[in-house]
């Protein structure tokens, strides 16, 4: 039997034919496509070793021309990127990807893995490469220069701590306060972190809290830190200038045989006092030294013995002064609280922390050595740092209180001084306003 069909219909029967010969020539174009993918997969090398009696046979393990774990990634392999959660570990991570655990205990038991593995930072990345659940390689940024690698190879899992340089490069930022010291330098160039830094090596002459005055000038030499091309961070401040309310400060950087590095004048005095006059980085000051205070717990009135600093939960806290920690521990109100003999009779006290550094009670402390991290712990309504100062067993006011200076540069550096801090000093000559120069 013979069916015959108008024109039109043929058309319409033509056309449907000729869409289902497209759709399977790119059926046959993506088929080609997964095999040429397929074929692209890492090689695997020889890794060269002598392999002795009872050893065993040469390891095969991915190497990809980059290094990198991205560069493994293929049909079949799942590549995840993890940010790191607040309380997060990595067991709990490979239970939420749904990663198999005994791989993770596998990797933790590698020679040296497990102490750059068990404690994350929040925020930081995790890469993960993985087939159906099982690890193929992990990569962990454990320092600005060095990256952690780990491999599954026919032999297990190898790591491998690979070095990632830097590059320093010495940027000269010049500004003027307006409304804000940190609008105001960022406009120059400089990071917040920066501007810490510069406010800490001027803190004992300038009150950066309450004495900056709007036309106030700053002219910094900073190293910037670079890697592989890209901006990472702004390093030390190898030199500054600061005018403030018409006054001139002047630092420079100077690394000690000791290899700490300080800051000094350009003739070799110290700008530090034997004490910092705040032992962290606070936003504000909550609470003054004072004879009478109304306790905002206990709602009566009471002698205030210090400064409360206030500060984010978890900020770190310095010791204020190179001596000997003599308690650390509860005490009533005070909550976790520290206390450093400096010797002379000078006694600091470091109320409501969260936790402590990794110190015992007779150990030595240096100044700037964390010794803590701000909490709300004892009697306080919210996250602060009481800090006091003892004079011979009376309490003074810590912001008032005449610190000593520390020592001068040594009679015996002061050539080399001399020598390094010129050419610091000479890219601190005054540059256009708000201009930022490289040298």
């Amino acid at each position: 039997m013979s069916i015959v069909l108008d024109p039109h219909e043929r058309s319409r029967i033509s056309g449907s034919l000729r869409l289902v010969q497209a759709l399977a020539c790119v059926a046959v174009a993506f088929a080609a496509i997964g095999t040429a993918r397929q074929s692209t997969l890492p090689a695997l090398h020889l890794e060269p070793m002598r392999v002795g009696v009872g050893e065993r046979e040469p390891a095969l393990v991915p190497r990809p021309a980059s290094g990198d774990l991205k560069a493994l990634a293929a049909p079949g392999l799942a590549l995840i990127e993890v940010v790191v959660r607040r309380d997060d570990s990595l067991d709990r991570i490979f239970r939420r990807l749904r990663l198999s655990v005994t791989d993770l205990a596998t990797v933790r038991a590698l020679e040296g893995v497990r102490v750059l593995l068990d404690r994350l930072n929040p925020g930081e990345r995790l890469v993960f490469l993985h087939r159906d659940g099982s690890l193929i390689g992990l990569e962990r940024r454990v320092s600005l220069t060095q990256q952690l690698e780990v491999r599954r190879t026919e032999a297990g899992f190898q790591a491998t701590v690979i070095p990632k340089p830097i590059q320093a490069e010495t940027s000269v930022a010049h500004g003027t306060v307006d409304s804000s010291l940190f609008e105001s330098a960022n406009a120059a160039g400089l990071s917040d972190a920066a501007v810490l830094k510069l406010a800490r090596v001027f803190s004992s002459d300038i009150d950066f809290v309450q004495g900056l005055h709007s036309g106030d000038e700053f002219t910094v030499a900073y190293e910037r830190i670079s890697q592989d091309g890209h901006y990472v961070k702004d390093g030390d401040i190898l030199a500054a200038r600061f005018v403030n309310q018409g006054h001139e400060y002047v630092a420079v950087r100077f690394v000690g045989p000791d290899g700490l590095a300080r800051y000094y004048t350009p003739d070799g005095r110290s700008m530090e006092k034997a004490f910092l006059r705040a032992p962290l980085e606070f936003r504000r000051i909550s609470s003054g030294f004072a004879a009478a205070r109304l306790h905002p717990i206990l709602n009566r009135i009471r002698a205030h013995r210090g400064t409360d600093f206030a500060a984010p939960l978890g900020t770190p806290i310095f010791a204020a002064g190179a001596g000997r920690l003599r308690f650390r521990g509860q005490k009533g109100g005070y909550g976790n609280v520290v206390e450093i003999d400096h010797g002379g009779g000078i006694v600091t006290v470091y109320g409501h922390m969260s936790r402590f550094a990794d110190l015992r009670a007779g150990a030595h402390v240096q100044q700037g050595q964390t010794i803590g991290y701000v909490g709300m712990t004892g009697l306080a309504t919210g996250p602060h740092l009481h800090y006091e100062f003892h004079v011979n067993g009376q309490f003074v006011d810590p912001q008032r209180v005449k610190l000593p200076a520390a020592l001068p540069i040594d009679a015996t550096l002061r050539a080399q001084f001399e020598r390094t801090s010129a050419p610091l000093l000479a890219a601190l000559q005054p540059v256009a306003s708000g201009q930022v120069a490289s040298r």
